[in-house]
């Protein structure tokens, strides 16, 4: 895993991971218009704050749309998706460490 360094994550979408803390994370997120990020969940609780754009959440089947300066909660273990409604992206902070994104075990 590469930290600091930009690198995709799905299609139409690339990340970075900045230096981990001992229990938390941040990272980057970055969102062409139309591009998804999968429905997923992990025990880990995230902060997301939106940096630019405009995107819709879904979270345990609760769409919440947030724009540049809005930020959200996505408890541990809620499923949850994303759409870039535009251009996008954000700063997501994870408590404790993913883990499975710093050792790229996705």
């Amino acid at each position: 895993m590469a930290i600091n360094q930009w690198e995709q994550a799905e299609p139409g979408v690339k990340r970075k991971i900045h230096t981990p803390g001992k229990q938390v994370m941040m990272m980057e997120v970055v969102f062409e218009k139309g591009a998804k990020g999968s429905a997923h969940s992990h025990p880990h609780e995230q902060l997301t704050y939106c940096l630019a754009g405009k995107l819709a959440f879904h979270i345990d089947g609760k769409e919440i749309v947030i724009e540049k300066g809005d930020s959200l909660h996505i408890p541990s273990n809620a499923e949850h998706g994303v759409t870039a409604l535009e251009d996008s992206e954000l700063l997501d902070v994870f408590t404790p460490l993913r883990e499975d994104l710093l050792s790229n075990d996705q």
